[in-house]
């Protein structure tokens, strides 16, 4: 179960985010953190399985949860470690954080539950902006569908580009869906609901929610659901 710890834990590391302090506070990671979500995970395999049997709930670091180190190779910013946990139920078929998923992201006054596709190949995001052309009224009533907005009340808009992608129409009444770079569905929640007794089974009605969108996207990507 998910406790305060977990919070307090990431606000500390947010203030100490270097290798010394990290290692002198494993323990509370290990305990507080990992196998926590570890445990949530293996919980979630049935609530997901019933949503769609083709979505992962893999227990281990690497698989549903995303490791803490951060992979500064290329960025100017050297923080080692995530200040926040994630958790990602991803297709069957999908490798990596990119494939469509369920997402679940906890730090410090900022949780929430995701569903969609982050980051897409060029590949993949083409097929999406082509089926959202070829079908605009199905992509209308999957995405502005108010039960879906009620709870996914925020879409992640990061990166959109500026103009029409190539070989679009920018005068198409979707351009504004057709510039995303992500299509994620974004559900705002508390640490006090992440910290309840009850949060599998409501994290499950939020996935749940969300599925009519996971589903469009993942056939729209040749996966099954």
């Amino acid at each position: 179960m998910i406790t305060p710890e977990l919070f307090t834990f990431f606000r500390d590391l947010k203030a100490n985010n270097n290798r010394d302090w990290f290692n002198a506070n494993r323990s509370r990671y290990e305990d507080h953190v990992k196998e926590p979500l570890l445990s949530l995970i293996r919980d979630f395999a049935i609530p997901l399985r019933s949503i769609s049997p083709h979505f992962l709930a893999n227990p281990r670091v690497g698989g549903s949860l995303f490791r803490i180190y951060r992979d500064i190779r290329f960025s100017k910013d050297k923080r080692p470690y995530k200040e926040a946990a994630g958790v990602h139920f991803r297709h069957q078929l999908g490798k990596s954080a990119h494939a469509p998923g369920f997402y679940l992201h906890l730090g410090p006054g900022e949780v929430f539950a995701a569903v969609g596709i982050w980051g897409p190949g060029s590949k993949e995001l083409r097929a999406i902006r082509e089926h959202i052309v070829d079908d605009s009224e199905l992509w209308t009533q999957v995405s502005q569908n108010p039960s879906f907005l009620k709870v996914y009340s925020t879409k992640y808009e990061h990166d959109k580009l500026k103009r029409a992608p190539k070989g679009f129409d920018p005068n198409h009444p979707l351009i504004d869906d057709l510039r995303c770079k992500h299509f994620v569905g974004m559900c705002p929640l508390t640490e006090e609901l992440a910290c309840s007794d009850d949060f599998i089974p409501t994290l499950a009605g939020i996935y749940s929610s969300g599925a009519g969108y996971m589903e469009y996207l993942t056939r729209t990507l040749g996966h099954p659901w």
